[in-house]
């Protein structure tokens, strides 16, 4: 029973931390996607911690807090579109690195995660464009934006793995 009950006041520790750097994400508008990279990074912490089934639900209910409570919604939308890529890319970690059939799992898991990105991200881009960028889109600013999506992804991931293995991986000792 006790161990439930960590959990829970874990995750909803948690998840406050998520929804308030959505809050702030909206506030301090200089500081805006490092907040939704660290909200997002919440539910890699979840998944990480308690499973892909916590995970889940970590991310919908930050998801609805988010849009109860952010002034700004579309961050919440830049959010949920983090959170979900972290998701899905650890849920795909966890079948590469299961399967026996695979050789090279971190190769196929890098190239996953690309995939992964750009069927989220390019749809986006092609149905949404001045969610990305407000000026006259033509096809060279098109091929700009999703080639820098690709370079962000990069610095993200980079950015996630670090926060994973040296700042979490440091802090979460003081929870068991």
């Amino acid at each position: 029973m006790h161990v439930k009950a960590k959990r829970i006041a874990v995750l909803g520790l948690l998840l406050a931390i998520a929804v308030i750097m959505i809050v702030l994400s909206g506030t301090i508008e200089m500081s805006t996607l490092f907040f939704l990279a660290g909200a997002s990074f919440c539910v890699g912490i979840a998944i990480r911690e308690y499973g892909v089934q916590m995970g889940i639900a970590f991310l919908i209910a930050s998801v609805i807090l988010g849009f109860l409570l952010a002034p700004n919604k579309l961050y919440c939308i830049t959010y949920s579109v983090m959170a979900l890529y972290i998701l899905l890319s650890e849920m795909v970690w966890n079948g590469v690195s299961k399967s026996l059939r695979i050789k090279n799992p971190i190769k196929v898991f890098s190239i996953l995660k690309y995939v992964i990105f750009n069927i989220l991200y390019i749809p986006l881009i092609l149905i949404a464009p001045k969610l990305v960028y407000q000026g006259e889109i033509n096809i060279w600013i098109l091929v700009a934006v999703i080639v820098g999506g690709q370079i962000g992804l990069f610095l993200f991931d980079k950015v996630y793995c670090y926060f994973q293995s040296q700042i979490w991986g440091k802090f979460r000792k003081s929870l068991e």
